[in-house]
């Protein structure tokens, strides 16, 4: 854990810089997989699968025994927790619905703009040393919910050539009716080119290893759409003497434990807070049992005291963090400077952890700096808007001159003519 005192401004950049890891060979390797499968298909994804998941698959697509077995696999409360989860993220994103509204420019002319859901989405869900069934619910209820026609999923096969039963419990609550053994590279090829057996999607949703964000970042090139670039998960939280120092600690935890290349960051305004915080955390990650992955990424952790609320302010939009916990007295005033961040946690009541599973936001968020421009999953990402206009004689009459005017300004004289042919027929 590296600890800068009140550091001059210019140091902002270097202090805040992410652990990326060195990926200059990885494309080439990823692309040449990629090729694979949009040439030879599903036997391109069988050589794969077997060759980075360790079992060999005839069919990719989860059987409707599958389907109830993993049902029945799910503990009760385990279901009651995902039942809950999901009516609260239905909830919120239902909310994120607009109706059409028509607006008449000029008499005569009238337009507006139309949602419309993707056609065929993909969704690609994690299995590996943490299996994602929360992110199952984050990215097909909204799918579900903005009209999509096609969902189709992907997520890893363990060794005994299944699917997490969470997984699959979640995606038949969620609505999804199409499910594939798919994990990593082969799995985002096979929805973004189409197999024999899975269909070519639209947009690709979802979280991954460098493997998975470097396919999802080559197709989106050229053959499909993502949601956005993702990167190492990260949290920065900001605390002062109203933070509890447990409650503090247990956030940066519950972010260092996602992998070795998570980043966490922590603003305080005293070096005593910090000094109480990390006591708390030595005492809290022995009791954790991903702790050695924790340990890894707290190496990647940031300590930084500032006593300024403006600099404060100016530190948080700087790095814009995926997560921004706001552990603060004044935390509302502070979250009115904030314009860069994923998502933002107000409160010594309001963990990370809330956002990720159950008060309803979406979890899937722009990391590694993409929060400046980027917004997390929401409604919108599943929708794209069309405009529509109509227009009159009378309406024509009243913009066609300055049409007219335009058009031949730019020496785009059809364009001109297309007005004009029509005023004279007026």
């Amino acid at each position: 854990m590296k600890t800068f005192i009140d550091p001059d401004k210019n140091s902002w950049q270097q202090i805040l810089q992410r652990p990326l890891m060195d990926v200059s060979g990885l494309r080439d390797t990823v692309r040449e997989v990629l090729n694979d499968i949009r040439q030879n298909g599903d036997s391109s994804l069988k050589k794969y699968t077997e060759k980075f998941d360790g079992v060999r698959l005839d069919n990719f697509i989860v059987s409707d025994e599958e389907w109830a077995a993993a049902e029945k696999e799910v503990a009760p409360d385990l279901k009651k927790a995902i039942e809950l989860a999901s009516a609260n993220i239905e909830k919120f994103h239902a909310a994120q619905k607009t109706e059409i509204r028509k607006v008449e420019t000029t008499p005569g002319v009238t337009c507006w703009l139309k949602a419309v859901a993707v056609e065929k989405v993909g969704l690609y869900i994690p299995g590996g040393t943490a299996p994602l069934f929360s992110t199952v619910l984050m990215l097909a209820i909204p799918a579900r919910i903005a009209g999509c026609k096609e969902i189709v999923l992907c997520s890893p096969p363990g060794k005994n050539g299944k699917i997490n039963p969470a997984i699959l419990f979640a995606a038949k609550h969620a609505g999804v009716k199409k499910v594939f053994k798919l994990g990593g590279v082969q799995a985002i090829g096979a929805m973004a080119y189409g197999t024999e057996s899975v269909p070519k999607v639209n947009k690709i949703f979802g979280p991954g290893n460098q493997y998975v964000t470097a396919a999802k970042q080559l197709v989106s090139m050229s053959d499909v759409a993502i949601d956005m670039p993702a990167g190492p998960s990260e949290v920065m939280v900001v605390a002062d003497e109203s933070a509890d120092p447990a409650f503090v600690a247990s956030d940066l935890l519950s972010q260092a434990e996602h992998g070795v290349d998570s980043q966490v960051v922590l603003v305080a305004n005293s070096e005593e807070l910090i000094g109480e915080i990390k006591a708390e955390i030595d005492a809290q990650l022995k009791r954790l049992p991903r702790q050695e992955f924790a340990k890894k990424s707290l190496n990647n952790s940031v300590f930084v005291v500032l006593e300024n609320e403006e600099e404060t302010a100016d530190f948080i939009n700087q790095y814009a963090p995926e997560h921004l916990i706001l552990a603060t007295k004044n935390y509302n005033k502070l979250a009115d400077e904030v314009v860069n961040a994923g998502s933002v946690f107000l409160g010594n009541f309001t963990p990370e952890s809330a956002g990720d599973y159950a008060s309803g936001t979406n979890h899937t968020l722009p990391t590694n700096g993409w929060a400046r421009t980027y917004s997390g999953v929401n409604l919108d990402s599943f929708i794209k808007k069309i405009t529509f206009q109509e227009i009159t004689g009378e309406g024509l009459k009243s913009i066609g001159p300055a049409i007219e005017t335009m058009a031949h300004a730019e020496q785009l004289d059809a364009h001109k003519n297309a007005v004009t042919i029509r005023l004279k027929d007026l």
